[in-house]
C-alpha cells in the first residue's frame, strides 16, 4: 500500500507565514494604539459626529392675575430612518397600526425617500402612541422630543392669542405679535451616531437653549370667559353672522377683555377656514353711527355755541341737504342738546353740525382716535377712516355728526369712549400689563375736552341708559350706566344694504366714577329686532356687571329699598 507523501518544509513555511502575519498585526494594532489613537479617533469621529440642535421651550403667555393662557408642553414627534425601517416591513406596519396611518402609503413613502436618513413620519404623536412605540422598539422608526403649543382657554381666547405653527412658531395673534420675546434660542450639542443615524453618545454641549421669556397680559381670564360666554349665547339668540366685545380699564387703557365670535379651537384647528382666525374687534372696521354723536355734542358744547338746554327745531323728524334727506325714526319736534343725544335724533346732531366749522368737527373726531391706529401692537390691526376736513362736501359734515362716512374698528370705539371716561385724555391701549411707570405716565396725558364738558356729556349719556332712553336695556342693578346705543345699515360697493344692520352698545360704568368702558357689536342680527338698544345693550348689561362684581367695583347705585332699611336702621 503506497503512503501518502509528506512536506514538513512547506508545513512549516506556511505555519512561519501565519505567525509572522499575526504578529505584524500586533505590532501594528500596539503602533496604532499607542502612537496613532489621537489620530484615529478623530477620524472616527469626522465620519459619525454630528452637531444636533437641542429645542429651546417658548415663554408662556400668563393673564395679568398670573393665570395661565397659552404654554408648550413637551410631546414626541415620529421619524425614521428609510433604509433602515424597510428591512422590516413587518415594524413599518406595527408602527403604522400606532400610528392610525396607512401602512402601504407609508411604506411607498419611505422607498421614495431612501437616499434620505431622516424623514418625519407624524408630527405631535399622543402620549399613548408614544409608549406604544418604545415598547415595540423597531428599527429604523424613531421617537423626537419636541414642543407643542396648548391653550387651557381654548376658543374662549382664541382671535386675542392666535396660535402657533407646527414647530412652535408664532402664526397668529399674541403669538405673532411677540413672536421674537416669547421664542426661545436653541441650544446645539455634537453627538455620535452610528451608521443608522442613531444617537450613541452625547459628546459636548455647544450651546445651552435658552427659553422663551413670558408674557403677562393685561387680559382678567375671568373677565374674558363671561364676555365670550355672553356673545356666544346672544350669537346664537339672533342668528348674527359676527359679535365682538372690548372691555378696557377707563384709567390705565389696558384691554381687560377681548372676545370674538363665531370662534375657533386652537388646539385643534381642522375644519376652520382662515378666515375664522382674524381677530374682528381690531380688523374689521365699520360706521359707528349714532354712537358717535356725544362726540358732536362735545364739539358743540366746547365751542360755547351751545349748552345743553338749547333748544333745536328737529320737525318735521326730517332734514334736506341738496338731494340727500336726512331722517329721524319720528317727528320729536323741539329738542334740547340733552334730548337729542337721549332720543338719538339725527335731524338734531346734524342741525348742530352745520354751525360747527368743518376743521373743528374733524379735529374732535380726529383728537378721540378716528382714523387713527390704537398702536396696540396687535397683527392686523387697521386704522379706520376719517376724510380730511377740506375734501367735506355739506352732506358729509351732516352725516359724519352721526356717525356715518367715516369706519373705525370695536379697539378703536373703546378707546374714544375711554375718553370721556377718564376725565378727556386719549389714553394709549396696551395689551400687556402695564408697569408702574408706565400707569404714572398716563396722569401726565392732557384733556382734549374740559371737565365741565365732560360732566355734561356724560350726563346726557346717563340719560340714555334711563327708562325714558334708548339704552335702557343696558342698566346695572346697583350701578349708574353712561352709554349710546347704534344701528346701522351695513355698506356694500353699491350704497347700503337691505334689511343687514350692524347693532352697538358703547358705555361706561359706574357713571358717577367711571373705572370700565365697555364696546359690544353685533354685525348683522337676524331674529327680527336689530336695534343697538334691543341687541347690544343687553349684552353689554350682562357683560360689564360681571366684570364689575369680578373686580369688586363698588355700587354706587344703592336701590331705593335699601336706602329705606339704613333709614330704618339708623332711627331704631
Amino acid at each position: 500500500m503506497k503512503k501518502n507523501p509528506t512536506f514538513p518544509a512547506r508545513r512549516i513555511f506556511l505555519l512561519s507565514l501565519f505567525v509572522i502575519g499575526l504578529g505584524g498585526l500586533f505590532v501594528r494594532s500596539v503602533y496604532l494604539q499607542l502612537f496613532e489613537h489621537e489620530f484615529l479617533e478623530e477620524e472616527g469621529k469626522a465620519r459619525h459626529l454630528r452637531v444636533v440642535e437641542i429645542p429651546a421651550h417658548r415663554g408662556m403667555i400668563l393673564d395679568r392675575n398670573g393665570e395661565l393662557l397659552a404654554v408648550s408642553t413637551p410631546i414626541y414627534s415620529v421619524w425614521a430612518n428609510p433604509l433602515e425601517a424597510l428591512q422590516s416591513h413587518k415594524a413599518i406596519r406595527n408602527a403604522a397600526l400606532i400610528l392610525n396611518m396607512n401602512a402601504d402609503s407609508l411604506i411607498i413613502k419611505l422607498q421614495g425617500k431612501k437616499d434620505r436618513q431622516f424623514l418625519y413620519v407624524k408630527r405631535h404623536i399622543t402620549p399613548q402612541q408614544a409608549d406604544k412605540l418604545k415598547r415595540l422598539n423597531s428599527e429604523g422608526i424613531h421617537l423626537q422630543r419636541e414642543y407643542r403649543r396648548y391653550y387651557p382657554t381654548a376658543e374662549v381666547s382664541s382671535h386675542l392669542l392666535g396660535f402657533t405653527d407646527i414647530d412652535d412658531k408664532g402664526l397668529e395673534g399674541i403669538e405673532l405679535a411677540y413672536e421674537q420675546w416669547l421664542r426661545g434660542q436653541p441650544g446645539a450639542k455634537k453627538v455620535i451616531k452610528d451608521s443608522y443615524n442613531r444617537i450613541v453618545e452625547d459628546v459636548e454641549a455647544m450651546k445651552i437653549p435658552e427659553p422663551g421669556k413670558d408674557i403677562v397680559l393685561s387680559i382678567d381670564r375671568r373677565i374674558q370667559y363671561l364676555a365670550y360666554r355672553e356673545l356666544k349665547a346672544n350669537h346664537s339668540k339672533h342668528r348674527a353672522k359676527a359679535a365682538s366685545a372690548v372691555l378696557i380699564d377707563a384709567r390705565t387703557g389696558e384691554v381687560l377683555a377681548m372676545a370674538n365670535t363665531p370662534a375657533f379651537n386652537p388646539n385643534n384647528r381642522k375644519g376652520y377656514n382662515r378666515g375664522t382666525y382674524r381677530n374682528r374687534a381690531v380688523t374689521d372696521v365699520y360706521e359707528p353711527g349714532s354712537t358717535i354723536k356725544p362726540f358732536t355734542i362735545a364739539s358743540a358744547l366746547e365751542s360755547q355755541r351751545y349748552s345743553q338746554n338749547t333748544i333745536i327745531d328737529t320737525s318735521p323728524g326730517e332734514y334736506q341737504i341738496g338731494e340727500f334727506t336726512i331722517r329721524d325714526h319720528k317727528n320729536y319736534g323741539a329738542l334740547s342738546v340733552s334730548d337729542i343725544i337721549l332720543k338719538s335724533s339725527n335731524v338734531g346732531a346734524t342741525k348742530i353740525a352745520q354751525t360747527i366749522p368743518a376743521q373743528e368737527l374733524w379735529s374732535t373726531f380726529s383728537a378721540i382716535g378716528i382714523g387713527h391706529s390704537t398702536e396696540c401692537g396687535f397683527p392686523g390691526e387697521v386704522s379706520g377712516h376719517l376724510k380730511y376736513f377740506q375734501d367735506w362736501r355739506k352732506v358729509e359734515q351732516a352725516t359724519m355728526s352721526y356717525g356715518y362716512g367715516m369706519s373705525m374698528t370695536s379697539l378703536q370705539l373703546a378707546r374714544s369712549y375711554a375718553v370721556l371716561a377718564s376725565g378727556g385724555r386719549l389714553l394709549p391701549i396696551s395689551m400687556l400689563r402695564k408697569s408702574a411707570k408706565e400707569l404714572a405716565e398716563v396722569s401726565k396725558i392732557p384733556a382734549i375736552f374740559s371737565p365741565q364738558t365732560i360732566d355734561k356729556v356724560v350726563s346726557m349719556l346717563t340719560d340714555v341708559v334711563s327708562d325714558a332712553g334708548t339704552g335702557s336695556l343696558a342698566a346695572i342693578p346697583g350701578y349708574s350706566v353712561a352709554g349710546k346705543t347704534g344701528t346701522v345699515r351695513k355698506s356694500s360697493k353699491g350704497g347700503y344694504e337691505e334689511d343687514k344692520y350692524i347693532s352697538m352698545f358703547a358705555g361706561m360704568a359706574p357713571a358717577s366714577d367711571p373705572k370700565l368702558v365697555l364696546v359690544v357689536m353685533v354685525n348683522q342680527p337676524n331674529r327680527g329686532v336689530y336695534y343697538g338698544g334691543e341687541v347690544a345693550a343687553p349684552i353689554f348689561s350682562k357683560i360689564m356687571g360681571g366684570a364689575l362684581r369680578i373686580l369688586n367695583i363698588s355700587p354706587d347705585r344703592v336701590p331705593l329699598q335699601a336706602n329705606v332699611e339704613q333709614s330704618q336702621n339708623h332711627a331704631g
